[in-house]
């Protein structure tokens, strides 16, 4: 077992301290909401009405300097981001500590740590059609303006550790005040690193802890998950079998928290979280959750125990925009890293990104650059097809400029690879039938001929990016060389840290929807 996949030890927030925002309205509507901004749980908001108006309290926290304005009920740039963070803490969402027994069924220890390992964008349009999840490791190493070269889920940590010792200086002596006004500026610090690494604004911002995994898994009776393999691990607690199982909440969590032995680290450890998510998302939105008081009752005790939202959203007017959206429109993405295995300045083990690269990606996926490019990511058609871009080509980023157009376009794209050596010498789109639709649309966007190969299944289609090819640039996306756009002269670092010994083309994570008719398989 390498180094990367050894154990490291399992990490949490404190108790969570600062004011309480009570909102009126349905129970079950703000519960459901706050953890769609928590977990990307997107349901109806209408069906909620049913079980009588109550009041309901969710843990807030202020004074984040939020990009948007929070009096907006439709942000400037056409739609509401949302910073989610995971945290282990031992603690409710109001500062209250678990019972010995709910520390066993997290299987999560009893040890306090501030570093935050579950980071992840929502974007969700202003008309509510659909919600757009980007996960980012915690691994992942960027430059912190004011204490250098560090790993993303210690950025809060740092910031609040300094702010605390500055207060105690200043003669703070209150540990209630210390305690809050250093998780603000945590809390900032990590909202205004991630619009760096992202180019979005943040808009709202909300936090969730282990418990919620737990309690929202038994509420709606259990999650329906698939494995490829039979799995086992000592350190999360996980010993499940291969194929199709429903998960009860500490197997749940069990489930979303392993990384050790799994063939990509902490990326298969996120592709797990996201199916996770993806299941539970599709239970409430099929299974009758909506219309059964009791779920809803207690879908609302689990978002009140464990969820924390910014105090300034106004969560009954957001559950508006989302009464009509649909699972299939609920989507989970990772942005691309470099190497899963690089070295940070201390020796330690780090995942490096580009961050052009990553700007790219958020800018096609959710539509975030300007001009053309944007406007088409936000019309673009979704296709049925598993398309596959293998790089066959020697040149760095050249399928994933290439991917990133067909996922502008609409495409459906399932893996960024590199082909086997000396297997192509032309680029070709690659399809079972030369004649289907779906691969001749792309060939035409592309500007590439079809191949046909009976051995693919009808609803796979492989493009093949050789050295012949420079890339879609007609349709505004150039290709990526060796870290750069073609037209990019300027000196400006584009990767923190050592890449390992797996850099090279763009690791990309498949994306993960909400709809079908089961749960997607993962390692």
């Amino acid at each position: 077992m390498t180094d990367r996949y050894r154990r490291t030890r399992d990490i949490q927030a404190p108790p969570q301290l600062g004011p309480q925002t009570t909102q009126m309205g349905h129970k079950g509507v703000k519960a459901t909401v706050a953890l769609l901004s928590a977990a990307c749980l997107t349901v109806s908001a209408l069906g909620y009405y049913t079980v009588g108006q109550l009041g309901n309290t969710v843990a807030s926290a202020g004074n984040l300097a939020l990009g948007g304005d929070q009096g907006m009920k439709q942000p400037a740039d056409g739609a509401v981001d949302i910073l989610l963070v995971g945290s282990d803490s031992r603690a409710d969402a109001h500062g209250n500590p678990l019972s010995q027994e709910e520390l066993a069924m997290l299987n999560a220890g009893d040890e306090e740590n501030d570093n935050t390992d579950t980071l992840m964008v929502i974007r969700v349009p202003n008309d509510g059609s659909s919600a757009t999840a980007i996960s980012i490791p915690r691994d992942t190493y960027i430059h912190d303006a004011e204490y250098g070269n560090m790993k993303i889920n210690g950025v809060f940590k740092a910031h609040k550790d300094a702010e605390t010792l500055a207060l105690t200086e200043q003669g703070v002596t209150d540990q209630t005040t210390l305690e809050l006004r250093a998780r603000e500026a945590g809390r900032q610090a990590l909202i205004e690193q991630i619009s760096t690494l992202s180019g979005i604004t943040v808009d709202h911002y909300a936090e969730v802890g282990l418990l919620g995994f737990v309690l929202l898994t038994d509420a709606v009776g259990g999650v329906e998950v698939c494995l490829n393999e039979a799995t086992q691990d000592e350190f999360s607690g996980a010993d499940f079998a291969a194929g199709v199982q429903t998960l009860n909440g500490s197997q749940a969590l069990s489930f979303v928290r392993q990384r050790h032995g799994l063939p990509r680290g902490d990326l298969d450890r996120i592709v797990r979280q996201q199916a996770y998510m993806a299941s539970l998302v599709n239970s409430v939105l099929s299974s009758g959750t909506l219309t059964n008081p009791s779920k809803l009752n207690e879908m609302g005790q689990a978002v009140e125990r464990s969820v924390i939202i910014d105090e300034g959203w106004d969560i009954m007017a957001f559950a508006t925009q989302l009464q009509n959206l649909a699972g299939g429109n609920v989507t989970f993405n990772t942005i691309p890293v470099t190497s899963i295995d690089g070295v940070g300045d201390y020796g330690e083990s780090v995942v490096t990104i580009n961050q052009n690269e990553v700007h790219t990606f958020f800018e096609q996926l959710l539509g975030t650059g300007t001009g053309d490019a944007a406007e088409t990511s936000t019309q673009a058609p979704q296709f049925a097809s598993d398309v596959t871009v293998l790089n066959a080509s020697g040149i760095d980023g050249l399928a994933s400029a290439v991917a990133a157009a067909l996922s502008q376009n609409g495409e459906n794209i399932i893996e960024v690879g590199n082909a086997n050596n000396g297997s192509y010498i032309s680029s070709q789109v690659v399809a079972a039938n030369a004649n289907s639709e779906e691969a001749r649309r792309i060939a035409e966007f592309l500007g590439l001929p079809v191949v046909e190969n009976s051995s693919l299944d009808e609803r796979t289609i492989m493009v093949i990016t050789a050295a012949d090819y420079a890339g879609p640039t007609e349709y505004g996306v150039e290709p990526i060389i060796n870290g750069q756009s073609a037209t990019d002269t300027g000196s400006t670092e584009e990767t923190i840290g050592q890449p390992g010994a797996d850099a090279g083309e763009a690791i990309v994570s498949p994306e993960i929807n909400a709809g079908g008719t089961g749960p997607r398989c993962v390692n």
